[in-house]
């Protein structure tokens, strides 16, 4: 059987995350909302969102890579939250049964407006 391979990464909130007002979060939200539209419009990144109702609240995002591991793992910790030290880049390789699925490319969200706007 052939498997295809995606490097997936996953974004955990850092305890030792520094403290910001309200909209320095925002400001760096956007940022980060940038920075993985970019990764996705140059087609690094296949698919990408928020994790949300986790048993663990440090568990922040998911992403599906179409690059190696070392590759993926250099642009994700050029994000703007991840160099600020907010969250943490935790990096695999994932494997199913090869056309097991398929990514459209869709318009995605660069700031907090934009993922709001119905």
């Amino acid at each position: 059987m052939r498997f295809d391979r995606y490097t997936v990464i996953l974004l955990t909130l850092r305890s030792d995350a520094p403290a910001m007002t309200d909209d320095e979060a925002d400001e760096l939200q956007d940022r980060h909302l940038a920075h993985g539209a970019d990764m996705q419009e140059r087609g690094l990144v296949l698919a990408r969102g928020p994790l949300v109702d986790q048993d663990n609240e440090r568990y922040r995002g998911f992403s599906i890579w179409s690059v190696d591991a070392a590759t993926a793992r250099e642009h994700a910790e050029a994000d703007p939250a991840v160099r600020a030290g907010r969250l943490a880049v935790e990096v695999m390789t994932w494997m199913m049964p090869a056309g097991n699925l398929q990514f459209s490319r869709v318009r995605p969200p660069r700031s907090i407006a934009d993922a709001t706007t119905d």
